[in-house]
């Protein structure tokens, strides 16, 4: 899953968000150098991450854009998903996407300073074109990718996949719905064990 679905599933704990927003630049035991929720978040981003790669909703999702994409498959369907949960916002939450998307850019602002340092150069530049809230278009989706191919040197081709989102669609988005059940549930449990 992508930033948002990482956010999301964390509950309402700040510091728990902040890890499990930021958990990918941190490798092994790095983590047990922040915040005791922030361990938890990235404990949770990392059993998430394991939970998707592996479930066979996300694999067959994976595998429509594998022959074009290779391992970047995975990456790009992450974000395909946090477009379904973007859009489909309010079927996951009372409360609107943008006010849940101000507290949280709020919350990176209030703890900058328990920020890794790559979130710390990246939060400013994803606040100002307001990432999580762009994810509800295919448009904004087509950015983010552009942007992603650009990090390749173009190498991952990610700036293409907006045209597999658009003609599969119907089916990425039924994907993406029984999918999420199943990763609602499984983080739910991980948060309250941990």
């Amino acid at each position: 899953m992508n930033f948002l679905a990482h956010i999301y599933l964390s509950g309402d704990h700040e510091l728990v968000k902040i890890g499990n927003f930021m958990a990918d630049g941190i490798r092994g035991k790095q983590f047990e150098n922040y915040h005791s929720e922030i361990q938890k978040g990235i404990i949770l981003h990392r059993f998430i991450d394991t939970y998707t790669d592996s479930h066979p909703v996300f694999r067959k999702s994976t595998k429509r854009l594998h022959e074009n994409y290779h391992h970047y498959a995975g990456v790009i369907v992450d974000v395909f998903y946090d477009h379904f949960l973007a859009k489909n916002w309010n079927q996951y939450s009372e409360e609107k996407l943008e006010e849940f998307v101000a507290r949280f850019y709020q919350s990176l602002r209030d703890n900058y300073d328990l920020l890794s340092e790559r979130i710390q150069g990246i939060t400013p530049y994803m606040i100002e074109h307001n990432w999580l809230v762009s994810y509800q278009t295919v448009e904004g989706i087509h950015r983010i990718l552009t942007q992603m191919d650009s990090r390749t040197k173009n190498e991952s081709k990610m700036r293409f996949a907006s045209n597999e989102l658009k003609e599969y669609y119907e089916d990425f988005e039924l994907e993406f719905s029984t999918f999420f059940e199943d990763l609602k549930i499984q983080s739910q449990q991980k948060l309250i064990s941990l």
